[in-house]
């Protein structure tokens, strides 16, 4: 599979982003997807993840406690699309929005960079304060 992420831009605090990552391959659907971040100087930390239509996975979201209640992740499989719908953006938020998989089979940590093998190029966020 192949990742490609869009939608980024430059919002003011308050505002919102929808983030797309559009996969490619038939098998998509099978696939754990996360959405990290990295800023400039920080490194790259967790944002979301969304499961597999089946598996251990199927049905399970996550959030990093610093987007919970703003953030939404969702997946369209029929469009091999996964996005994540920003809102109440912040400043603190401004980075590079990277999706990523994990290998098929059981799930590792969903919070974890080295969980996941295959990476999208990344799409840049900018918070105007």
């Amino acid at each position: 599979v192949q990742l490609q992420a869009s939608g980024g831009g430059l919002v003011q605090s308050g505002g919102s982003l929808r983030l797309s990552c559009l996969g490619s391959g038939r098998a998509f659907s099978e696939y754990v997807i996360g959405w990290f971040r990295q800023a400039p100087g920080k490194e790259r930390e967790f944002v979301a993840h969304i499961g597999a239509r089946i598996g251990w996975s199927a049905g399970t979201t996550s959030y990093a406690d610093s987007v919970k209640g703003r953030f939404t992740i969702s997946r369209d499989n029929a469009k091999n699309t996964v996005d994540l719908q920003m809102n109440s953006l912040r400043p603190e938020d401004t980075a590079v929005y990277f999706c990523a998989t994990q290998p098929r089979g059981r799930p590792q940590s969903y919070s974890r960079t080295s969980s996941y093998n295959v990476w999208g190029q990344g799409t840049q966020v900018t918070v105007s304060s």
